[in-house]
């Protein structure tokens, strides 16, 4: 069965509901007012003597309601009634002396110009209203629907009976490319484009469904009556009419679209709700490089768990709750202690110490890298004003590219008397990924400012050696994958051998990671790796431990 065909079918016993329903009863409850009101001033009339008295003005009450509900067609029909029951209404009813038909046609004819003119009144002011509601219903750049007629429908749905028991699906669809559109052709091009795709998804959904401009590049699809299996085939459906060309302004332009769903089997007051769960499945799709994702509850959970680690990190930040750990790197060819590598920890209120890996990944995510890099920057400097040690940073994409890190870093190494050749800055590769001139604007800075810069994880992204090329780095760490099977394969021992060569040849210092026993301390040193770092000399410790250590180390030989 078709997918709009099912769509229909399933939307259209809840339509038959609302029609029998609330709209149909307050008709019912109109009319059946305005009878009343009829047979009432019909036996005030008659109570108190009769048409030659005021009372049978008492009519014209009904027809102004007719009017006021029904228009033009309400208020004749009424006075026409009115006029008729006033008709056969004696003049004197204790004389019982009748009407001249004179008397009850000029009645009929005030009564009939009367409800004409305000039934006619009504008429226009309620056609004015419509026109008024189509407007602040209509984005004006699109002529779509808007977030107003979205969110009234919504609303109007919620509370109507037959929605209640009715299943409603929604569909949030993202223009990824408009911004190009815009930049290249216009705002009116990129208005044109969300019209274009907007009125091919209001074909393609058909029956009861709805498009509406949800802001600049988005688009929602209301689906009532779809249930999951529905909703799903319908965006697949959606992302392959993405694929075709739509032509704006004589240019053929292919839409690509990123989409997100959620739906709610009784929509209950849950409007709100329906809209955030499936913007929330969007952003999934855009993180996962994927086209379309449906809503999950655990999607709520998980981002409900990542707003309140971001807070609790913020407020270990106030506390003081963060502390720094140090790991020796060593240079193999004497076994020297030649520097370490600051990693951040975390005590929380209990003393419990958090690794950085259940963390930093989400704080990497928002503003609060800043704070959290800056606390690394003055306590990694504190520890070599203290020590005269070197030590390594580790540097995020937003911290890269944030100007004031890099001023940061220097104005702490300046309050401190520390030599900058003393700090180095670690970047992943990820951080270069982004924005490769960035990077390098970046890394140039930080070069001229005196600290040295390195790859961390080298070798495990995919342009490491656009990287080495274009970027004016001091040295490479070879991640930990390609150290851990050195002891058992002969394909690991000659790769690292040739990452060692290579960073020779560029005059990069080569800093092996992930050391865990001697085998590997041995074969990194028969490559001529320039240091390593790692449990086989011990993990990272806080300040005044790992102080202690360095008093106690010893080199190692072979």
């Amino acid at each position: 069965m078709d997918i709009a065909e099912g769509l229909r079918k399933r939307s259209h016993l809840a339509t038959v509901n609302i029609l029998a329903g609330p709209q149909a009863i307050r008709h019912l409850y109109c009319l059946l007012f305005i009878l009343a009101l009829l047979a009432l001033g019909t036996l005030t009339v008659y109570q108190t003597g009769g048409t030659a008295y005021a009372y049978p003005y008492l009519m014209l009450i009904p027809v102004l309601f007719a009017s006021a509900w029904y228009g033009l067609a309400g208020g004749l029909f009424s006075a026409l009634l009115a006029s008729s029951l006033m008709a056969v209404m004696p003049l004197n009813v204790e004389q019982a002396v009748m009407q001249e038909p004179v008397n009850w046609l000029l009645r009929m004819g005030l009564y009939l110009l009367l409800g004409g003119v305000a039934g006619g009144l009504f008429q226009s002011l309620r056609s004015a209203y419509r026109e008024r509601e189509a407007l602040v219903r209509t984005d004006p750049r699109s002529s779509l629907p808007n977030q107003v007629a979205l969110d009234q429908d919504l609303h109007a749905w919620k509370n109507s009976e037959g929605w209640r028991e009715a299943p409603v699906g929604l569909i949030i669809v993202r223009l990824t490319d408009i911004t190009d559109v815009l930049e290249a052709m216009g705002a009116d091009a990129s208005d044109e484009l969300a019209g274009l795709v907007g009125e091919r998804l209001r074909h393609l959904v058909g029956g009861d469904s709805s498009v509406y401009r949800f802001s600049v590049s988005e688009l929602i699809v209301l689906l009532p009556g779809a249930d999951e299996v529905l909703l799903e085939a319908m965006a697949r459906r959606i992302i392959e009419a993405g694929e075709d060309n739509l032509v704006v302004q004589s240019v053929p332009v292919r839409v690509q679209l990123v989409l997100g769903s959620a739906f709610k089997s009784v929509l209950g007051s849950a409007t709100d709700e329906l809209i955030s769960e499936a913007r929330i499945a969007l952003f999934l799709a855009i993180r996962k490089g994927v086209s379309y994702c449906p809503y999950d509850s655990d999607l709520s959970k998980k981002k409900l768990s990542h707003i309140t680690l971001i807070s609790n990190v913020r407020r270990g930040l106030e506390r003081g709750e963060f502390e720094l750990h140090y790991q020796p790197k060593v240079r193999l060819r004497d076994g020297a202690l030649v520097g370490s590598e600051a990693l951040i920890r975390w005590r929380d209120s209990e003393r419990q110490l958090i690794p950085p890996g259940q963390f930093m990944p989400k704080v990497e995510d928002t503003t609060l890298i800043a704070p959290v890099t800056e606390f690394v920057s003055r306590a990694a400097c504190e520890f070599v004003a203290w020590q005269s040690h070197p030590v390594s940073i580790n540097f995020s994409a937003r911290n890269l590219m944030d100007e004031r890190m890099p001023a940061y870093l220097e104005q702490q190494v300046r309050r401190l008397g520390v030599a900058p050749a003393h700090i180095e800055v670690e970047v992943t590769e990820s951080a270069l990924i982004q924005n490769l001139q960035a990077a390098r604007v970046a890394i140039e800075r930080l070069r001229a400012m005196g600290f040295s810069v390195s790859i961390d994880d080298f070798g495990t992204g995919f342009a490491s050696f656009e990287y080495l090329q274009h970027l004016p780095i001091t040295g490479i760490k070879i991640d930990r994958a390609f150290v851990q099977p050195l002891e058992s394969q002969e394909r690991s021992r000659k790769l690292m051998a040739s990452l060692v060569d290579m960073g020779h040849a560029l005059d990069l210092m080569v800093t092996a990671e992930g050391v865990e026993n001697a085998e590997q301390y041995r074969l990194l040193r028969s490559m001529g790796c320039d240091q390593v770092q790692g449990f086989f000399f011990t993990p990272a410790l806080p300040g005044r431990q790992f102080a202690a250590w360095c008093e106690h180390y010893r080199p190692v030989y072979d």
